[in-house]
């Protein structure tokens, strides 16, 4: 009985183990190449963060109890393309999302307004100075 409740939740396990092995391989990260007309060959370049939780179960003494519960989340943002050219290779990054530039401009927002009263304060003490 309690066998076949560890293999409940092994099986378990290893069911959701393997649906993330199928949803994110390594062509999620390097994505397949592409060749354009031209002899251009883009590669995707792309960054992936997986997350992960199980369960488990089997609570008191009968047989038919058995809990359980698993799942996983991924998330694939593209980052940069790999240009393949007349034998050279570059990096071209994705442009950055107009939210992540706002995140950076409020983070930055405290040293801007350092820099600007410092700027005014000199700027007043030198006209008194005059």
């Amino acid at each position: 009985m309690e066998n076949k409740e560890k293999n409940s939740v092994s099986e378990l396990m290893e069911t959701t183990m393997t649906k993330i092995r199928e949803m994110v391989d390594s062509n999620s990260v390097i994505g397949e190449p592409i060749t354009t007309p031209d002899g251009v060959t883009l590669i995707p370049v792309s960054r992936v963060s997986l997350g992960f939780g199980s369960g488990g179960g089997t609570y008191g003494q009968t047989s038919e109890r058995f809990g359980g519960g698993g799942g996983a989340g991924v998330k694939i943002d593209p980052v940069a393309f790999l240009v393949i050219k007349d034998g050279q290779t570059r990096m071209m990054p994705v442009a950055v999302p107009a939210t992540a530039t706002m995140d950076r401009v409020l983070e930055m927002a405290p040293q801007l307004i350092d820099r600007v009263e410092g700027f005014v304060n000199k700027k007043k003490e030198e006209k008194e100075f005059v």
